[in-house]
């Protein structure tokens, strides 16, 4: 929209041709078998100096049945029973049993690797519920029982679209709450100085996140209150931009800062569900916190094959 209040027609410039061949090369990372060439040398280097039962399988075909669990759906006995079927195809894979497959996907070391950018980012921070079971939908409208959400809280980088930093927790706890892991773990994988700008919407204005910026050096792109204090109490950056924010207006403070980038973090949360599912499975906490995060790292993934 413009200054003036007029809606500014969306223009596509993409090129359908390198949109549409991105899109099919995700799809070779659902059958990616490249762990296979270096299976025994990864299994033997697991193994040195390792006290007790050595490992079988290495840690790339554990991430690679992670995937196909979260991205098909498929339970734990499924999975074996896909496996004894690839491996008639497939010479070199030896297939585990669901016991292990349960075991060493649980022990899996769930992060976002490094991404070292060219130039400072703006990030983006945004939150969505998710639900706990389809059958704990069922239950709300049937029986009126509330089986609760988690919630995913994420830090993207709006120009390449990938998640940077992300946590779960329950339902209850508000997004402010999260900003200062968020930005400290984005600034883990990105490196010191990187960030350039924080976006957020009005659910992360609170004094103490405007500090942190302010601490960090990070320029801020957090949509403040409309009736909110121009004086300090605690916090002189942000009466310094709620200042700015009235003396500007909000279309031409929202142009200026670019806050409709931030829509990149929303989009990356639709993106996630629509393809890997709006609920999870699991029956425990860890189980479920440790299900969503496997749905945004291997979203992750996905982006980096194109």
């Amino acid at each position: 929209m413009t200054g003036d209040g007029i809606r500014q027609k969306y223009v596509d410039d993409r090129n359908w041709a390198e949109y549409n061949e991105r899109l099919v090369r995700r799809g070779e990372l659902y059958l990616d078998l490249d762990f296979l060439r270096n299976w025994d040398r990864e299994v033997s280097k697991m193994n040195r100096d390792k006290r007790g039962r050595p490992y079988e399988y290495p840690e790339t075909f554990v991430r690679f049945m992670a995937f196909v669990h979260i991205l098909f759906y498929l339970p734990y006995r499924q999975m074996e029973g896909f496996l004894r079927k690839l491996s008639k195809f497939v010479g070199e894979l030896k297939a585990a049993d669901y016991t292990t497959l349960f075991k060493r996907i649980a022990e899996l070391e769930l992060q976002i690797d490094d991404i070292p950018p060219s130039e400072p980012v703006i990030i983006a921070l945004d939150s969505s519920g998710v639900k706990v079971t389809n059958r704990g939908e069922w239950m709300r409208e049937r029986w009126k029982r509330c089986r609760g959400r988690i919630k995913v809280h994420i830090a993207v980088d709006v120009k390449r679209r990938q998640v940077l930093a992300l946590e779960v927790t329950n339902e209850h706890t508000g997004d402010s709450k999260k900003f200062k892991d968020l930005v400290e773990k984005a600034e883990d994988n990105l490196g010191k100085d990187k960030i350039k700008r924080v976006l957020a919407d009005g659910g992360y204005d609170a004094k103490d996140n405007f500090n942190l910026l302010r601490q960090k050096g990070i320029e801020s792109g957090i949509k403040t209150r409309e009736n909110a204090s121009t004086r300090a109490r605690g916090s002189p950056y942000r009466a310094k931009c709620v200042r700015e924010r009235r003396k500007l207006g909000y279309e031409k403070w929202k142009e200026r800062y670019g806050y409709g980038q931030r829509w990149a973090a929303e989009g990356i949360l639709s993106a996630v569900k629509r393809i890997m599912g709006e609920s999870v499975r699991a029956t425990s906490p860890d189980g479920m916190f440790r299900e969503v995060k496997m749905k945004f790292i291997f979203y992750n993934m996905l982006l980096s094959m194109t």
